[in-house]
């Protein structure tokens, strides 16, 4: 079993990265305070470094990492974020890295990857834990794990840290789950001051709403949705962290998704990937939930192929 981060790694995570993330800002909006009865705080991780909170993890588990792994390189597997992630937290510490990449992967993020100078090993969707491990054993390279490492979990839990820094009395925080290293790492975080953690999910690849509903962890559905970056099922570490907080996960269609990205960029000038939008997805269909209360939502990334993005 995989040690849980605590609260003081998330603390000791957030000094170890501060000189090389942003300290997104809170966007409000008040067209979003009036369709949802609520009060509005948008944390805009789209505009991290690579356009994602994953900047956030990859850097401290790179940052972290012991003079022999280091020298050895790091291997990842990555629809997009966190291979990018990796790749620009290797090119800061001067690590080599090698990022597997499923075969859909969006140009976009298979183009910044290469830009940070990264190797990219492409594969069948099914087959990126198989192609990882691999390349582990032939080139003994240290694996930085999208959301099954406390490292990264602690380091992606500082986005919930600077949210309630910069945000008094918040009733709940919604975000995005996939693999679950956000959720994961803001119910940590939450837990410190008794804030609602709810997480946002495609309806089509609801392995984790269905495993924290059971209380058993689900695979994939194996279904493909416009939110790319959340096809990942929920991973060991996460599950177990979120199941014994007792978090819960709200479900959204495709449509709801592509209907808050539209509304993001119309009214908050914010572009934002399908998988960064479903928290406000969330938001917005479930509206009745949320009335009167103060609701933090996490926009994750903002990594999308800009003719897709108009389209």
């Amino acid at each position: 079993m995989i040690a849980r981060p605590t609260f003081q790694d998330v603390e000791q995570a957030a000094n170890r990265i501060a000189r090389y993330v942003h300290r997104t800002p809170i966007i409000t909006s008040a067209y979003l305070d009036a369709a949802t009865g609520s009060s509005v705080f948008l944390k805009a991780e789209n505009l991290q470094k690579v356009g994602a909170f994953k900047a956030r993890g990859a850097t401290n588990a790179v940052l972290s990492l012991s003079g022999g792994d280091a020298t050895r390189g790091v291997v990842t597997d990555s629809s997009g974020n966190h291979g990018q992630a990796v790749a620009y937290a290797c090119s800061i510490a001067g690590i080599a890295a090698t990022v597997v990449m499923p075969d859909h992967a969006p140009g976009v993020k298979v183009d910044a990857v290469k830009g940070y100078g990264a190797k990219v090993v492409f594969c069948a969707q099914s087959e990126r834990a198989a192609t990882v491990e691999e390349l582990v054993g032939q080139n003994g390279y240290t694996l930085v794990h999208a959301f099954d490492d406390p490292l990264v979990i602690a380091g992606q839990a500082t986005a919930t840290l600077e949210l309630l820094s910069q945000v008094d009395d918040l009733d709940v925080i919604i975000a995005p789950i996939g693999g679950g290293g956000l959720l994961s790492g803001a119910s940590i975080v939450a837990s410190q001051s008794g804030v609602e953690v709810i997480g946002a999910e495609p309806s089509l690849v609801d392995d984790a709403y269905r495993s924290l509903r059971d209380g058993v962890r689900h695979g994939p559905t194996g279904e493909i949705s416009v939110g790319d970056g959340l096809l990942t099922g929920i991973g060991e570490l996460p599950f177990e962290i979120l199941h014994a907080a007792q978090r819960s996960v709200l479900t959204v269609s495709d449509d709801d998704i592509l209907s808050a990205m539209r509304i993001i960029a119309q009214r908050i000038k914010l572009v934002v990937e399908p998988s960064g939008a479903a928290g406000v997805a969330v938001l917005l269909k479930y509206a009745s939930e949320f009335k009167g209360r103060r609701v933090g939502v996490i926009l994750s990334g903002g990594n999308v192929d800009l003719a897709r993005f108009a389209t």
